[in-house]
């Protein structure tokens, strides 16, 4: 490997988790504030709001939840048939607010 091109590959890791650094700090933060809403009893636990929602997504790959902590709700992401869904789910009560299909 050629020094420049050692450098350009560095160059492009590091512009890279530049890039991506605002998205992790913005999803710890969003993880943080759900379990301090969780231990303050405020919402529900995800594992309970996941084993009421999975078993009626029959067919469709669970791709992971995101945590709005404005709305206090959980927005559940799948795939089925090469399509993205999402269940938007009230963390406080586990009451479905929308599907997208």
């Amino acid at each position: 490997m050629t020094r420049i091109f050692a450098s350009f590959l560095a160059l492009g890791l590091v512009a890279g988790s530049l890039v991506s650094a605002p998205a992790d700090a913005q999803r710890r933060s969003e993880q943080g504030e759900a379990r301090r809403e969780m231990n303050a009893g405020n919402i529900l636990q995800l594992r309970d709001i996941e084993a009421r929602i999975l078993p009626t997504m029959r067919g469709a790959e669970y791709l992971g939840p995101a945590y709005d902590s404005t709305a206090m709700a959980y927005r559940l992401k799948f795939i089925k048939d090469g399509r993205v869904m999402y269940v938007d789910v009230d963390a406080r009560t586990g009451k479905v607010l929308r599907r997208s299909r």
